[in-house]
């Protein structure tokens, strides 16, 4: 039978809230390198986006062209104008 709080013994007690304030700093540690990590995702999905959109400028083939996916805008564009005879 489980003991309540108030019976356990004082080293039981200090345990239990060393354990529950290291699950808590365990937390916040885990959070600030989230919010880190996911910073710099945000940060390197923007300049590459940038970028994509700089190269498209100059050499005028869109994002999906520039990796690798051109022949599926492409096929959807026939599609769109109807130019294959098996779209639907």
């Amino acid at each position: 039978m489980a003991q309540s709080p108030a019976a356990q013994s004082p080293t039981a007690q200090t345990s239990r809230v060393s354990r529950q304030a290291d699950e808590a700093n365990d937390r916040q540690v885990h959070l600030a390198q989230l919010r880190r990590v996911e910073l710099i995702n945000g940060r390197a999905a923007m300049v590459g986006l940038v970028i994509g959109v700089v190269v498209e400028g100059l050499t005028g083939f869109g994002i999906l062209h520039q990796i690798g996916l051109g022949a599926l805008v492409d096929g959807y564009t026939a599609c769109r104008t109807q130019y294959l005879p098996f779209c639907f």
